[in-house]
């Protein structure tokens, strides 16, 4: 049996939960756009935006501005303008770096790509930087937008690399430890799980999961991220392994 962990965290805010779960392998991190060795924490492949589409993707952050948050070499960068929200991007690294203006920080042109971008702005500013993206990166770059704070303008974008996902990152694990797809299993609870969902032999949702992301899973747990457990109950289900209260 082998295990791994598929994240939306960069490998800095992976490596210590990798660590203390003794996993050995590849891990997939950034949603699959990044797989890393976690016995050597050297990267096995990494889709990144590099160059010319780095660049158009950091102009129309600036042109349209949210407050931006750049993720590169394992990094996250912001600035005074994403300080409301850092909260919710330290879960992802623990690597945070202050710039004066993050659309100004040489990140944007490291040699292996910009990992992602997540930015948080009104419905008009991420309207703006989503059309742009998508015009001028078509077939470069995958974008997700969607509203946060219910009740509130604010909403949120993902940015990241075209051709990755957690999807196909399970599929390289699987073949990279020989295991046919059919009997891999996943646990997930947000709309960036239904990709793997999509490939893994059999998937459960977390009961804290959003109905979209209950509807692609092949089961439904009970247990949620307050109550725990939900792993043990996969575990006991799918290979009849009793787990220690």
């Amino acid at each position: 049996m082998r295990v791994s962990i598929l994240t939306g965290r960069l490998y800095s805010g992976t490596r210590a939960t990798a660590e203390a779960l003794g996993v050995l392998g590849p891990v997939g991190c950034v949603d699959g756009s990044h797989v890393v060795n976690a016995s050597t924490h050297a990267t096995v492949f990494h889709h990144g935006i590099r160059g010319e589409h780095a660049l158009t993707l950091r102009n129309s952050m600036a042109e349209s501005g949210p407050a931006t948050f750049l993720f590169a070499r394992d990094a996250v960068v912001h600035d005074d303008a994403g300080e409301p929200y850092l909260s919710y991007v330290s879960t992802w690294s623990t690597d945070l770096r202050k710039a004066d203006r993050v659309v100004d920080h040489d990140l944007w042109t490291a040699e292996d790509g910009v990992t992602a971008v997540v930015a948080v702005g009104t419905r008009l500013q991420i309207g703006r930087a989503l059309d742009t993206i998508q015009q001028a990166l078509a077939g470069v770059a995958q974008v997700a937008s969607f509203p946060l704070r219910g009740g509130t303008d604010l909403w949120g974008m993902v940015v990241r690399a075209a051709g990755g996902s957690k999807g196909t990152a399970l599929a390289w694990l699987a073949e990279h430890h020989g295991i046919p797809l059919d009997e891999t299993v996943c646990v997930g609870d947000w709309l960036n799980d239904v990709s793997m969902f999509g490939v893994a032999g059999r998937s459960f949702a977390m009961g804290q999961a959003p109905g979209e992301v209950k509807r692609a899973a092949t089961d439904v747990l009970e247990e949620t991220h307050e109550t725990g457990g939900g792993i043990a109950r996969v575990i006991e289900q799918v290979f009849g392994i009793q787990t220690p209260a």
